[in-house]
């Protein structure tokens, strides 16, 4: 079973993609059942993953309740991106803790258009995270491992959470550097991504 949506009649969006779907669809299920005949088996479907679910000829998508397919992506896919922001990889401390309750330094990133997120940083805590604005967006979100990259970097390094931010931050963002509680950034910055579409 595939994670690719490139087989089914909507993908993980729930959007209908006809063309892809008829270009697709088909070669999968005269494949599955070329495998059957040569290992004299019959086709047997997996358990479902979170993103389809397979059939005896392909993979199909969920369904809403009145028939339509559902976005799996936004129920799935997006928390986990949104979890490395969030939380801090492996065992033990490796970089910065990336969640805390309580008050942060924080400056706005820039993207070419718009502010694609925060840098923030906690010297308390011993906590420093980059809070994106939309990891919908392919672009935003590699822009945000970037940024944690550049954190982890700059714990290697031995900088406390302030001293990578300011370091991060650059001259002319420095002057920008403010305090809010880390709750009410992640409601700025998801607020201000709600309100952009809306526009």
């Amino acid at each position: 079973m595939t994670f690719s949506d490139a087989w089914m009649p909507y993908d993980l969006k729930g959007r209908a993609q006809a063309v892809v779907h008829a270009a697709n669809a088909q070669r999968l299920s005269t494949a599955l059942h070329g495998l059957s005949e040569a290992l004299h088996s019959e086709i047997d479907p997996h358990e479902p993953t979170c993103f389809a679910k397979p059939t005896e000829s392909g993979v199909d998508n969920y369904r809403e309740d009145d028939g339509t397919a559902s976005d799996v992506w936004s129920s799935f896919e997006m928390p986990y991106r949104y979890g490395k922001f969030t939380h801090a990889p492996g065992f033990g401390c490796i970089g910065y803790k990336r969640s805390i309750e309580g008050p942060v330094l924080y400056v706005p990133v820039h993207g070419p258009r718009e502010v694609i997120g925060y840098l923030w940083a906690s010297d308390a805590e011993g906590a420093a995270s980059f809070e994106p604005q939309n990891v919908s967006d392919d672009e935003s979100y590699e822009a945000g491992l970037m940024w944690l990259d550049r954190l982890r970097s700059a714990h290697d390094q031995g900088l406390s959470p302030s001293e990578a931010l300011t370091e991060l931050a650059g001259p002319r963002e420095r002057s920008k550097i403010g305090t809010v509680d880390l709750a009410s950034l992640r409601e700025m910055a998801h607020k201000n991504w709600y309100s952009s579409r809306r526009s």
